[in-house]
Order: structure tokens, then sequence, then C-alpha cells
């Protein structure tokens, strides 16, 4: 099997030394990038599993490079944020990173959160066979659990990311429940809901936007409960 290809964009020496040392110890082919200049035309010949990528990089910022990113490809992003800024974390989910992680932090977390991204995304899946797959039909979306592929109906693609889809496949996987965004968080990223609760409803409205242009139908269905958490009222049935 291929080795999982890691992209780090990171403009501290020391740190960037450090991951690409203990990432390359783990089995990781790792290329590293001291600015996101060159993010684009580096990811598209290096076509990474996963991207760890900073927040504060000189010239453009990670902000910026992960939309360009995820304007072209749902590869999972991880990004480095301060600390203590909440704002940046909900910012970088709002534009599509996956999972973000606080400075300073154990290189080994940042090594579960890579390889719980990539357990979760279909980068490196074996697709199963056509009998064993799991699909799910909700309103005019069919959802293929197994090979995490979206698609209406009429067979147009709707291209989610790793948290988006995630996301989607917990609200069909449980219909017409109350799941609360304890729950959620648990189910989508595989962690214990920490304070910044917000999380899932980011994720939630980027969903809902990923949705809206082909099943408008499930946005309506994603409602809001007051205090609870939230609910998919849609009927889901084998597909």
């Amino acid at each position: 099997m291929d080795a999982p290809r890691l992209l780090i964009i990171e403009d501290d020496a020391d740190i960037r030394a450090l991951l690409a040392e203990f990432f390359g110890r783990e089995g990781y082919a790792v290329e590293v990038l001291d600015t996101g200049r060159d993010a684009l035309s580096v990811a598209a010949r290096f076509n990474p599993s996963a991207i760890v990528l900073d927040i504060m990089l000189p010239g453009e910022d990670g902000f910026s490079i992960c939309r360009r990113i995820r304007a072209t490809s749902q590869v999972p992003i991880i990004m480095l944020t301060a600390k203590s800024s909440d704002i940046d974390k909900i910012v970088g989910l709002e534009l599509g990173a996956d999972d973000y992680l606080g400075k300073p932090f154990n290189p080994r977390e940042l090594l579960a959160r890579v390889r719980a991204l990539l357990r979760r995304s279909a980068i490196s899946a074996v697709v199963p066979s056509e009998a064993s797959r799991q699909r799910l039909r909700a309103g005019e979306l069919l959802v293929d659990l197994d090979a995490r592929q979206v698609t209406t109906a009429s067979g147009i693609a709707v291209a989610l990311t790793s948290a988006e889809f995630d996301l989607l496949a917990a609200f069909i996987t449980h219909p017409r429940r109350v799941l609360s965004r304890d729950q959620l968080l648990d189910w989508t990223r595989g962690r214990e809901a920490g304070p910044l609760d917000r999380t899932i409803d980011v994720t939630v409205s980027r969903l809902r936007r990923s949705l809206a242009r082909h099943a408008p139908d499930l946005v309506a269905a994603i409602t809001t409960v007051r205090n609870g958490g939230y609910l998919f009222g849609l009927k889901v049935e084998p597909a």
C-alpha cells in the first residue's frame, strides 16, 4: 500500500522540521512549504492525502489558502491555530477546514487527528463491492455510505468535504430524532465536545450551503431544535 502523503504548510522552521521528521518516521511521505504561495501547484503535483495548514503565514494567510484549496479539492485539511483563538477555529471551519489544533500541540495528537481524518475519508479506502455497499435515499439525494459518495436522483455528484459528509451520514442514519451537539461531535469527529460548541453549528451551516444547489428539500429537513440540537426530518430508506 502506498504511504499516505502529507503536505505541511508552516512558516516556523522548527515546527516544520519537527513535523516532517515525525511524520516521516510514522511512514508518511511528507512535503513541506514555508508559505502558501505555491500551495495549489504543489498540492496538484503531490496529491496529498491530507494537508496541515498554519493560519499565520507570511503573505497570504491560511484562511485564504484554505478557501482556494477547497474551491478545487475536497482533501482533508487540519488548520493550526493560536491556542486561545476560538474565532480562528470558527472561520477555518466556515472556509472548509475539517479539523483544527491549537498551538502549542503534541505531534502525537496531530498524528491521531490526521489518522482519524484519513479513516473517515475515501482517499485511501478500498471501495466495497457493489453488492455490499450501503446506499440510502433521503428525498432527492442518494448517499453511498461506504464509498462516501453523494449524488442526486438524476445522477449529479454533490461535492462535500469530509466533515460535511460525516455530518450528513450522522443525520441520515438517525432520521427523525433530535441529535444533540455532543452526540454529533462524538459521531463525526471521534472525540468529546469541547468548549467550542459552535463546531457543529458551523458544519451544519456549511452542509446546508453545499446541499442548497442540488437538494433544497434536505436543507429544509435539517432543523434546529432550541436547547436540543438538530433534527433531520425526512424519511430515509434503502436506495
